[in-house]
């Protein structure tokens, strides 16, 4: 009797799984953008910390502190001589003041997914963008200084086209903010992590902004979705902004740079 009880649990579970598998899939498609006109990335600040001086800064962002995003694509298209000459659009969203779910550590198959249906629902009730966008992309913003610190993951979300970046309110820190934003919006674009994730560094050759170069080390730049410089053998270090980042081909393969469109 126990037996059939145990298989009878362990197939409740199953089908549990996969009616979450269902809702996960019904809820968004994966993105296939082909680039025919500029993708629109809107940013939504939040005050993750409720600390005053959080809130502050949030209040003086302007669209032009991610200005260097739109820049960072209109130059990496020109690389790969896309035919458009303004890539991606960035528009500043209105203050959510909601907090969004966050990412669970270490999150089993199921807790990813439960994370992900509650992070749509989330989007679809505090959606603070009243025109039409392609991708959205959540700062938590927490104060330096602050008692409470961000969660170390940055979460970007194919189906949906959804990134929740954790990130520290401050000039000095909007430089990484941005490049955080880039690399889980191209996440949401298909594109994959290129990087060691018990080590944070690098993978050779596709996380390496200059791969065939001799020597190797040092690397001056980053790769975008390996995020980091790759300095020595054991020493890889965050860049301070996008202007020491590029996009490598195999990034750009992912999100069809390198690609040709479908006929209509």
């Amino acid at each position: 009797m126990s037996r059939i009880l145990l298989l009878r649990t362990i197939q409740l579970i199953l089908l549990v799984i996969l009616i979450l598998l269902l809702i996960n899939l019904w809820l968004g498609r994966a993105a296939e953008v082909w680039w025919q006109r500029p993708v629109t990335m809107a940013v939504y600040p939040i005050n993750a910390d409720q600390h005053p001086l959080t809130q502050a800064y949030i209040d003086q962002l302007r669209p032009d502190h991610f200005s260097d995003i739109e820049a960072f694509f209109r130059r990496e298209a020109a690389r790969y001589r896309l035919s458009l000459t303004h890539p991606v659009e960035v528009q500043l969203a209105p203050q959510i003041h909601a907090r969004p779910p966050q990412v669970p550590d270490d999150p089993s198959i199921v807790d990813a997914i439960l994370w992900s249906i509650k992070m749509r629902f989330w989007v679809w009730q505090h959606d603070t963008e009243s025109d039409p966008v392609d991708a959205r992309i959540f700062i938590n913003y927490h104060l330096p200084e602050s008692d409470v610190r961000p969660p170390p993951h940055s979460l970007g979300l194919q189906r949906g086209m959804i990134g929740l970046v954790n990130a520290y309110a401050g000039v000095d820190h909007q430089g990484q903010t941005n490049l955080i934003a880039v690399h889980e919006f191209l996440h949401t674009l298909g594109a994959s992590d290129k990087y060691d994730p018990d080590t944070n560094q690098p993978l050779w050759p596709d996380g390496f902004a200059d791969p065939t170069q001799a020597p190797l080390l040092p690397q001056t730049r980053a790769e975008i979705m390996g995020g980091r410089v790759q300095v020595s053998p054991g020493w890889a270090l965050l860049p301070p902004s996008l202007e020491r980042v590029t996009i490598g081909s195999a990034t750009a393969i992912e999100i069809n740079w390198l690609a040709v469109p479908p006929q209509p």
